[in-house]
């Protein structure tokens, strides 16, 4: 599904109990982006760190943000985020258009050195994440489920890096954002069972 040039969608459609369908932004993410699996390893990263950001918050603030959060960091360029100090801290934290979280912030910077590293020692971070599933999709429909053991997994070993905001909630959001999960509804018309 090729995401359209306007965020027009469908607003008939059955989707995720979750999704806020008065919310365009919302709807566009739902049916073009979440669940999709995701290669990309600027798209990866971005999706990581926003997740991040999302701690304590709901999805739908950091979402009406993102476009934001691009300008504020350089378009997730990892290289130009790695090397920002307190001077670019300080200027994040008078940005209105973001989450202005001193602690969150920091973190986002950490984080991406720490991804810096591990796209280093598996050629990326998509081929990181593909040796804790191994290439695979995972389906879990149930909108209950906020961790299971592939997300405790993945978090332990980004806490043992050195990661923050990095718990398995955290990850499991992440998972499910860049397809490596999943979770849409059977209600959903985005919904399957398995890779054909």
């Amino acid at each position: 599904m090729t995401k359209p040039d306007n965020l027009q969608a469908n607003p008939h459609l059955p989707r995720c109990p979750w999704c806020k369908e008065s919310n365009p932004l919302y709807i566009a993410y739902h049916d073009y982006e979440w669940g999709i699996y995701c290669r990309d390893d600027r798209r990866l990263y971005e999706l990581f760190l926003l997740e991040g950001f999302q701690a304590g918050l709901s999805w739908e603030t950091v979402l009406n943000k993102r476009e934001n959060f691009r300008l504020a960091y350089d378009s997730f360029d990892i290289d130009k985020v790695c090397a920002y100090g307190e001077k670019k801290i300080e200027e994040l934290m008078k940005n209105p258009g973001i989450i202005r979280h001193r602690g969150k912030i920091k973190a986002s910077i950490e984080n991406s050195r720490i991804i810096r590293e591990i796209r280093r020692e598996f050629g990326s971070f998509s081929g990181y994440l593909d040796t804790f599933t191994g290439g695979k999709v995972i389906f879990e429909p149930d909108i209950t489920v906020t961790r299971s053991e592939l997300s405790d997994t993945i978090s332990s070993d980004m806490k043992r890096r050195g990661m923050k905001f990095a718990g398995t909630t955290i990850i499991y959001a992440f998972l499910q954002a860049c397809g490596r999960i999943n979770g849409h509804v059977r209600e959903c018309f985005l919904y399957k069972e398995s890779e054909k």
